[in-house]
């Protein structure tokens, strides 16, 4: 069994740990209980977190919305999705989502859009068009943008 780690050992980790990737509430809720730390020194230690900047909710959603958009070509509804998962506000929701542009936003759902249509050799276009869609659509991107897109694409 190890040993009770003190406040001072637990606040120095939780700070390596918001240094290395921003992180959400939840996230160091649940390293606080992996370190076997509970109340009321868990509250502390997340209170001198935010105090000293190491956790900033708002932060964390703007980079979160900005990396699963531009890294891994997530649409709003599954980034919205994914926030409410980790119990970000709705404020911080809304704040996030402004941190893609809608040019970005078009340009990149045009490009992903092109590039599954392309990449599925489906032969029967029905299966084809399905296999589309249910990528899109996985991806959190709007279904009267991806159902518009998967029409204009087979016409082409």
């Amino acid at each position: 069994m190890s040993e009770k780690i003190s406040f001072t050992e637990a606040l120095k980790k939780l700070e390596h740990y918001c240094a290395y990737q921003e992180r959400c509430h939840q996230e160091v809720a649940s390293k606080l209980k992996q370190l076997g730390i509970q109340k009321p020194e868990d509250d502390l230690l997340i209170v001198s977190l935010i105090e000293n900047n190491f956790l900033n909710e708002e932060r964390f959603a703007r980079s979160f919305a900005r990396g699963k958009h531009r890294i891994k070509f997530w649409g709003h509804n599954r980034i919205i999705t994914e926030l409410k998962a980790r119990h970000i506000s709705a404020t911080n929701i809304k704040l996030a989502l402004t941190e893609i542009s809608n040019e970005e936003y078009t340009e990149t759902f045009e490009k992903i859009a092109e590039k599954t249509w392309d990449s599925i050799t489906e032969k029967n276009q029905l299966k084809k068009r399905k296999k589309f869609c249910d990528y899109l659509l996985r991806k959190g991107w709007e279904s009267d943008w991806v159902y518009e897109k998967v029409k204009q694409l087979e016409k082409e």
